[in-house]
């Protein structure tokens, strides 16, 4: 399951992909805009900046901006750098794999193979889609 902290990173980096235009934001905008605590938020926006998916910018004019293009950002990116893996099982993962502690045998096993499949369809869908292909999608898309 997603967590709160990746959805809260999702939704700051669209937000910089809606308004930055590659200028810097505040973080109390982004915070209020969002309805993210701000404290929350500085820590995700700093990891994010350590990540190299934003840059800050210090000053009367400072705050935050996408380091790359919207286009250039999928939603795999993101998550992976807030929540870890996409994998629902270790054993599932292509970024961080490991053997099931309570694993008999991996070749045979169902469940593995059904979270692969899992894995590979939702990371098809979070590696396509880009801050750009949100930021573009008209409000009723969203609620379709």
């Amino acid at each position: 399951m997603l967590t709160v902290k990746a959805k809260y990173a999702l939704r700051a980096m669209i937000d910089l992909a809606e308004t930055s235009a590659g200028r810097p934001v505040f973080i109390a905008d982004i915070a209020r805009r969002q309805d993210i605590p701000r404290r929350f938020l500085e820590n995700i926006l700093l990891e994010l900046r350590k990540a190299g998916l934003v840059v800050s910018h210090r000053g009367k004019h400072g705050g935050y901006a996408l380091a790359r293009g919207p286009g250039e950002i999928s939603f795999a990116e993101i998550i992976r750098i807030s929540d870890g893996p996409l994998a629902l099982a270790p054993c599932a993962s292509k970024t961080a794999y490991r053997r099931c502690d309570d694993c008999r045998d991996e070749a045979t096993c169902v469940v593995r193979r059904v979270l692969l499949e899992v894995r590979e369809a939702s990371a098809a869908i979070l590696e396509r889609t880009t801050l750009a292909d949100v930021a573009a999608m008209p409000l009723d898309a969203l609620t379709s």
